[in-house]
């Protein structure tokens, strides 16, 4: 009986792809960069938008897989999925994305107008883009990229905070190389891409790595420019931001290395999630953003405490 439960919640965990709500993290980052990260109430509407996403998310990848089930049957890889695998029916299925468009209703009852717009906007263009927009060329990883974009924003809105246009164009560019990287992977692995994914067959894996360069320059350059603008040295009091940038590189860098030496591009999570140099980079790029952008917070605060007690 265990073993059964067991089984039936690992196939539902895999059906919503919980291990993609990490894609969501996105929406922390308004929260870290606006000088609100260690504040109570601007984390609390921030995790509760976190989650809000996720439902969100996962009911759109049922909805992907469900449009997508007969190509996702002669995928390498994607024919384990619950759905092309027969582990779950359609219905089972669709039950499941009803519970989970509910608690996302619930969770983001009380936010605000504008929070609640960017996840109708998400909900549309994702809708499009599993039954036309991924049909489309260069449109399938703009609609890719404009879902990391969604993100970023509604974390900004939800806690109603400005967002760096240089912030909102570095997740631009990162959102299109995880996009094309993807697509050069699945170029890479299926033999006949007719029978997955018909936009496969207007690209080639030249042509991916011409727009990974391009991608991959794009947020390198945008995210150094964010870090020494004028209004981010004004905000933060300090210009040491730009040493964040190398991380920001190596991660670009590794990769690459990743998708041309091992070809684990197909499923960026995957290499977030897995790969212990990654892991170990985005850690410290997290730990010193933070480190950098709340030093003179933390240092004004204790000296105002120190104020008071003399």
């Amino acid at each position: 009986m265990k073993k059964v439960l067991f089984s039936e919640t690992k196939t539902i965990l895999q059906l919503i792809r919980v291990k993609q709500w990490i894609k969501n993290f996105f929406l922390f980052a308004p929260l870290i960069f606006s000088h609100h990260l260690f504040e109570a109430t601007y984390v609390s509407v921030a995790i509760r938008a976190f989650f809000a996403f996720c439902f969100l998310s996962s009911v759109v990848y049922i909805i992907n897989d469900i449009a997508d089930l007969e190509q996702d049957k002669n995928h390498p890889v994607k024919k384990q999925r619950p759905l092309p695998s027969g582990r779950i029916t359609k219905a089972n299925a669709i039950i499941i994305s009803f519970i989970l468009f509910t608690g996302m209703i619930l969770l983001a009852h009380e936010m605000n107008f504008k929070f609640k717009f960017a996840l109708f906007v998400y909900f549309i263009i994702n809708i499009l883009y599993s039954f036309k927009l991924k049909q489309i060329v260069l449109l399938d990883i703009f609609f890719i990229a404009f879902g990391f974009m969604i993100r970023i924003i509604a974390g900004a809105w939800a806690i109603d905070v400005y967002i760096s246009s240089w912030l909102i164009l570095t997740t631009l560019f990162l959102s299109l190389f995880l996009a094309v990287t993807k697509r050069r992977s699945e170029l890479s692995v299926v033999e006949n891409s007719s029978t997955t994914r018909k936009v496969l067959g207007d690209y080639s894996i030249v042509f991916a790595d011409q727009m990974a360069t391009i991608s991959a320059a794009g947020t390198v350059i945008a995210y150094a420019l964010y870090t020494v603008s004028e209004r981010t040295r004004e905000i933060f009091q300090t210009e040491n931001l730009i040493f964040t940038t190398p991380f920001v590189v190596y991660g670009i860098f590794r990769y690459l290395y990743l998708v041309h030496k091992k070809n684990l591009g197909e499923n960026p999570t995957q290499i977030i999630t897995t790969d212990l140099p990654m892991i170990i980079n985005i850690f410290l790029w997290v730990i010193t953003s933070i480190g950098i952008i709340y030093k003179y917070k933390f240092n004004v605060s204790v000296w105002k405490y120190i104020e008071q007690l003399f």
